[in-house]
């Protein structure tokens, strides 16, 4: 069985155009990891590839949900995961591209719910909860229970939220203090991009100046005209909640322009260091990667 390869790495590392390569090479489809890239409509501010960038290339989980929707890692899971099982059963290389950490994670891993069992009741409860009083009121829950595990989640992925408090309520001990299950699904490996610090910011700089060139204020604008509002899931996205926020209290251009560049830049720091924790994972030099030395590392 073929290898899924994972190319992932901060914001404006390059991993589009890696990603495009190595599916010409490999015989590959590429699915992205993007917890952006799946809104329709959200095309500036996540420098979403163009049928031009995508060289004929299948990318799947790209514009796969309306912006007014929510969209949880368990959504993604549900829908991604099926289309990697597909590709492996047809001989083909899965490419799985992004910067969204823990829907890689949801991919590559059986488990990461813990060992404990399912308590029916325990679970009713808490869905109960949440159709009564909504999702806010049980992630604060979970957030006065084990505040660890809620720094984890967003409040709309609720099927992990209420695992989270499920195990709590069965043990008497918070999730985060338990070993949780890694279980590989697939024979994978993963590269990234190993940029200097000060190189990837200029590169991160540059390409928030591209993106206010070519109309990121006024694709907010558009989405909030749609029905898109501040508190909307995909605007809480870096580059759409400064520019909404800023929207509303009059910021200028410049000002908000700075924001999303400081942001961007303190996310590709976080983003740097969860990739490198990652299992098989290997940092490529960007003048000098060779598509051979990838070859030899997916048929190690």
């Amino acid at each position: 069985m073929a290898k899924v390869l994972v190319i992932c790495g901060p914001t404006a590392s390059g991993k589009t155009a890696l990603s495009v390569a190595c599916a010409k090479a490999f015989d590959g489809e590429i699915v992205s990891a993007d917890s952006l890239l799946v809104y329709k409509g959200l095309d500036i501010g996540t420098a979403k590839p163009s049928e031009e960038e995508r060289d004929g290339i299948p990318h799947h989980m790209i514009d796969v949900v309306e912006p007014t929707e929510n969209f949880s890692v368990s959504d993604y899971e549900r829908m991604a995961l099926p289309i990697v099982e597909e590709l492996l059963a047809k001989g083909k290389t899965p490419i799985i591209c992004g910067g969204t950490g823990f829907y890689i994670n949801s991919l590559l891993y059986k488990s990461q719910f813990g060992n404990v069992g399912a308590d029916e009741e325990v679970r009713k409860k808490y869905e109960l909860l949440a159709e009564e009083h909504g999702k806010e009121y049980v992630y604060e829950i979970l957030r006065e229970k084990d505040s660890e595990s809620a720094k984890k989640l967003h409040y709309n992925d609720l099927k992990r939220v209420i695992r989270a408090l499920e195990i709590y309520d069965v043990t008497g001990s918070p999730k985060s203090m338990q070993q949780d299950t890694m279980t590989p699904r697939f024979a994978f490996v993963a590269v990234s991009f190993a940029y200097p610090r000060d190189k990837l910011y200029n590169r991160i700089n540059l390409r928030v100046d591209k993106m206010f060139e070519q109309g990121l204020v006024q694709e907010v604008r558009g989405l909030m005209d749609m029905g898109v509002t501040n508190g909307s899931q995909c605007m809480q996205g870096i580059g759409y909640k400064e520019i909404a926020e800023g929207l509303e209290k009059g910021w200028t251009e410049g000002e908000m322009k700075e924001l999303v560049k400081k942001n961007t830049r303190n996310y590709a720091k976080r983003q740097e260091t969860f990739f490198k924790r990652m299992q098989n994972h290997t940092s490529l030099s960007p003048e000098n990667w060779k598509m051979e030395a990838l070859a030899a590392l997916l048929h190690e």
